[in-house]
């Protein structure tokens, strides 16, 4: 049950933890389905162990989560059968989602397992984020469980600048447990209804219920009329299920997994930067930031919690090198001296930290600082793309995913998505998936996005918003022709007519190409 009755409150207002299905995971309509020959035509699956093989330790993880299923699978439904086929056809994903939840499936198991829950729900990760602990929907749902900002925070999982929770393996593991036990006992047991309400939230399933009632309908998840992201979402899991619990049966390649801890948690103590862990540990850096993607910078948050996940062989040589390092060589320091102009927020970007970081270190009580002084900064030891896992280095690569016409434009303060999205011509959600974000994201003024078109020219282009003075003599193509834009945009833009008397004085709001303009 959850155990403060606020969250309960909040959570029968609130979606679901995953209101849509992120970008990178598989999520297939049904039409790409359809015309497939169905792998399942034998029949139900039965149970394989006999009694004298369940006493038997488990020979992998694969075989600890099939003792451990409890669902009916369902492999007669049209939906599951279709999934099955799905997963028997696309071998190459299926050995690549579970060659990556090899670091977390043995623990998210572990967790499962002792709430007395279905071990089915070991692999809806997969479902809905094909375990990667990074993906980020554009509804704002991030990490292998895809929780939503305030559904996250409904179950603990604090999120600020240094951290997001959403993100971090045992903890997203821990709130989704706690939500599935809130989720069960509201539909009384109901596995495929609590599965349907994690992804569409139970106000959704409630009223679907509800309706039915009215009509004298039935009311099991086969007979709600849910969202179509939901009526795809239960029978994926069931077919998941069934492809694991015979995968020679279906040709399914399942990456070698050992039923045994990959990692282990360190409490450091205090603030560590990312890569002298990794050092001290010995290990990768990108192998630390796997472990421990909920830190969205450099460093651990240096608020805490100061709790590191260290591959389970790796613990002592950590520990070891940890215990020689003095805590304030933890982080490097820099010396800056304080420019006139300068803020708390424009040093703190500079130097990728934050304010509270920077107040914290200089025993500052307020944000005003004098041009002439000295401020102690916390800064990463390595370069940028040293921390390749961290949230300004991965928003970076995915600006520079795309193909066409390249366009920059600098978020000015006032912008909303929609405004800049209409400026260069490309829709809300396009610009979102450019720039690793979600529609309903806060834009911070000074942050450069991208978007791309459809050209021959692959020359860059920086848009910059600029609001221009009308003066004597001024008239819309004399404008235009100046800025190099087109007058039906500048008609657009400020919401007037072609046939408007422009004022001396008036403001205009232009999105300008710096590059085309001089």
């Amino acid at each position: 049950m959850v155990h403060k009755k606020i969250a309960v409150a909040v959570l029968a207002a609130t979606v679901g933890a995953c209101a849509q299905m992120p970008d990178n995971s598989i999520a297939p309509d049904k039409q790409n389905l359809q015309g497939e020959e169905t792998v399942a035509a034998a029949g139900p699956s039965a149970d394989v162990l006999k009694p004298a093989e369940k006493a038997l330790p488990p020979a992998d993880i694969w075989d600890r989560l099939r003792r451990g299923f409890r669902l009916d699978r369902r492999v007669d439904h049209p939906k599951v059968k279709d999934y099955i086929a799905y997963f028997s056809r696309n071998e190459g994903y299926m050995a690549r989602v579970t060659e990556r939840s090899r670091r977390y499936i043995f623990h998210v198991a572990e967790q499962l397992e002792q709430s007395n829950m279905p071990l089915e729900l070991a692999l809806l990760p997969i479902v809905e984020s094909a375990y990667d602990p990074f993906a980020y929907s554009h509804a704002r749902a991030s990490g292998m469980w895809q929780f939503i900002p305030a559904t996250g925070r409904s179950f603990g999982l604090h999120q600020n600048w240094w951290y997001d929770g959403r993100r971090d393996v045992d903890e997203s593991t821990r709130a989704a447990v706690q939500y599935f036990t809130y989720l069960s006992e509201r539909f009384d047991g109901d596995w495929e209804l609590a599965l349907a309400a994690y992804n569409a939230g139970e106000g959704t399933v409630r009223r679907a219920i509800e309706r039915n009632q009215r009509r004298g309908l039935g009311t099991s998840f086969w007979d709600l009329k849910l969202p179509r992201e939901t009526q795809r979402y239960v029978p994926q899991l069931l077919a998941l299920a069934e492809v694991v619990s015979r995968p020679d049966y279906y040709r399914i390649p399942l990456h070698d997994v050992a039923n045994e801890p990959y990692y282990t948690s360190v409490d450091v103590g205090t603030q560590i930067d990312l890569a002298q862990a990794a050092n001290l540990a010995d290990i990768e850096m990108e192998e630390l930031q796997l472990l421990n993607p909920a830190f969205n910078r450099w460093a651990t948050d240096p608020n805490g919690d100061h709790r590191l996940l260290i591959p389970v062989e790796k613990r002592e040589t950590f520990e070891a090198a940890l215990a020689e390092l003095p805590k304030d060589q933890r982080v490097t320091w820099q010396r800056y001296t304080i420019a006139r102009g300068d803020t708390l927020s424009t040093i703190a970007r500079r130097y990728e930290t934050s304010v509270a970081a920077i107040r914290e270190a200089n025993k500052l009580r307020g944000n005003n600082i004098r041009a002439g002084k000295t401020l102690l900064i916390p800064s990463a030891s390595g370069p940028a793309g040293q921390y390749a896992y961290a949230l300004d280095q991965r928003v970076k690569r995915h600006q520079s995913s795309g193909s066409g016409h390249k366009a920059s434009y600098t978020v000015q303060p006032g912008d909303t998505l929609w405004g800049i999205a209409r400026s260069l011509n490309v829709s809300v959600r396009q610009l979102a998936s450019w720039n690793s974000m979600a529609a309903g994201d806060t834009l911070r003024p000074g942050r450069t996005l991208v978007a791309y078109a459809d050209s021959g020219s692959n020359s860059d282009r920086t848009t910059r918003k600029l609001s221009y003075r009308v003066r004597n003599g001024d008239s819309l193509y004399r404008i235009a022709s100046r800025f190099s834009i087109d007058v039906d945009d500048i008609l657009r833009w400020n919401r007037i007519s072609k046939s408007s008397y422009l004022q001396p004085g008036q403001r205009l709001t232009l999105f300008v190409d710096s590059a085309a303009s001089g």
